[in-house]
């Protein structure tokens, strides 16, 4: 599903949860949820892949739980053409999803802690977010 915009628009995906450091990865895996602080370097690197895929001219899709604004206000400052598209999703059907996963690090007890973030998109509401940057000549996003 989080390949499918990067296919439709013939750009390179990249799954964000890859580029967690080793201690985050260590820290979901024993059940616990990242705070603002451990997400602090996974942001950095995240706004880095952005702005090198910007200065590069490629373009990229990034597939990523950015649950507070000012986590996306974070990537979007990256580069100028960012835009957010906020996939809004039953729980029941992420936790069984994420259960059903083989060999992945985050166990199905931490959707809870990703839909009850304070400040989350979708906490405690149905929301559906798309905001256009713009994008190449001839690119979907691109404004009229």
């Amino acid at each position: 599903m989080t390949a499918l915009p990067a296919d439709g628009l013939g750009l390179p995906f990249l799954e964000g949860v890859a580029l967690h450091p080793v201690r985050n990865v260590a820290k979901m895996s024993a059940g616990h949820a990242l705070d603002d602080m451990d997400r602090k370097p996974w942001l950095h690197t995240l706004a880095d892949r952005i702005r090198e895929s910007a200065e590069s001219g490629r373009g990229l899709v990034v597939a990523c739980s950015t649950l507070k604004r000012r986590y996306r206000d974070e990537l979007r400052s990256a580069a100028t053409e960012v835009g957010c598209l906020y996939l809004a999703v039953n729980r029941d059907i992420v936790r069984g999803r994420v259960a059903g996963r083989a060999g992945h690090f985050m166990p199905a007890g931490l959707v809870d802690a990703q839909f009850d973030e304070p400040g989350a998109a979708g906490a405690g509401r149905a929301r559906r977010h798309h905001r256009r940057h713009g994008g190449p000549p001839g690119h979907p996003l691109a404004g009229p």
